[in-house]
């Protein structure tokens, strides 16, 4: 019996350090950021990935008591392209669109109409339908410096995590010609977690994380649509979600909603989309301009 597996168990001492070198190398900035991307997409340029979230809307005023607003469901679908640079090496860009349901938070049925509880103002629900919503700037394995990219995540217990937070300070499209003079800029700082396993990030192999589950969470001002001017408050959201394979496997009502509604949002953008950026607040002001022409008419 020991001759029997003696060999074998030579091989695994033997073989550790090949099997160990052949995973991704933290170390390498090319392999750092074939890590970060795969968080993003998929190594395979062209390749569909589908990130679906789904949670809560709460308003947070000073003085009152929280309440739950909406539900919401959502989903991301994105694809990334290849890129190389001369002097920062190889790199990547993702393209993609995005939609989010806003939900009655007792029957989750998709709110066409809502009662503002504040004003009592009945007003028409504009959901999130933002096309593209693309990378800003490629991501390469060295910047214009000639630093090298690193990946940022954390790894404990074989599982990887990955954090990030962006605060958002921007005029606001809703806005007017003299908004540094009296405000007017669009406020939020958002929040975004990934948790994946260590065995599938380092993995070369591996070409996307297909059991990635995500978190986003934000803090930011009122909807532009639920109307509520300079009312002082804030809103605060907590989402969860995952990476789903397919179409097929979103819930309802969002796959409903999407095959109806909006087909469009099923694939990503093309690869070589140079489109600017699409934000619920542009969206809105089309359909304030569009009503107010249809007056003037």
């Amino acid at each position: 019996m020991r001759g029997r597996y003696w060999v074998p168990g030579l091989c695994l001492l033997l073989c550790a350090p090949l099997l160990a070198a052949e995973r991704l190398d933290l170390n390498k900035p090319e392999d750092s950021l074939l890590i970060q991307r795969k968080f993003i997409c998929s190594l395979k340029e062209g390749e569909t990935t589908m990130g679906f979230w789904q949670g809560s809307f709460f308003s947070r005023v000073e003085g009152e008591r929280d309440r739950k607003l909406f539900e919401v469901i959502g989903v991301n679908v994105r694809q990334c392209k290849d890129l190389h640079d001369p002097k920062r090496g190889p790199g990547f860009r993702s393209v993609s669109r995005e939609i989010m349901l806003y939900l009655d938070p007792e029957t989750r049925e998709v709110l066409k109409t809502w009662t503002n509880p504040w004003t009592g103002e009945e007003v028409e629900v504009v959901h999130v339908a933002n096309d593209p919503v693309n990378m800003r700037r490629p991501m390469y394995a060295y910047n214009e410096q000639g630093e090298p990219f690193q990946f940022k995540g954390r790894f404990m217990n074989g599982r990887v995590f990955d954090a990030s937070a962006y605060a958002l300070f921007y005029q606001n499209p809703l806005g007017g010609d003299y908004q540094e003079y009296i405000g007017g800029t669009y406020h939020a700082t958002e929040f975004f977690s990934d948790f994946a396993y260590e065995e599938d990030v380092l993995d070369p192999e591996v070409r996307k994380l297909d059991r990635l589950s995500i978190a986003w969470t934000r803090v930011a001002d009122w909807l532009p649509w639920m109307k509520m001017g300079d009312r002082v408050g804030v809103m605060f959201t907590s989402t969860v979600g995952h990476r789903v394979q397919s179409i097929e496997e979103l819930p309802e009502p969002l796959l409903s909603e999407l095959k109806t509604n909006y087909p469009e949002y099923m694939t990503p953008p093309p690869l070589d989309d140079a489109r600017p950026n699409r934000t619920s607040w542009m969206a809105v002001k089309d359909m304030v301009d569009a009503k107010r022409g249809e007056e003037g008419e």
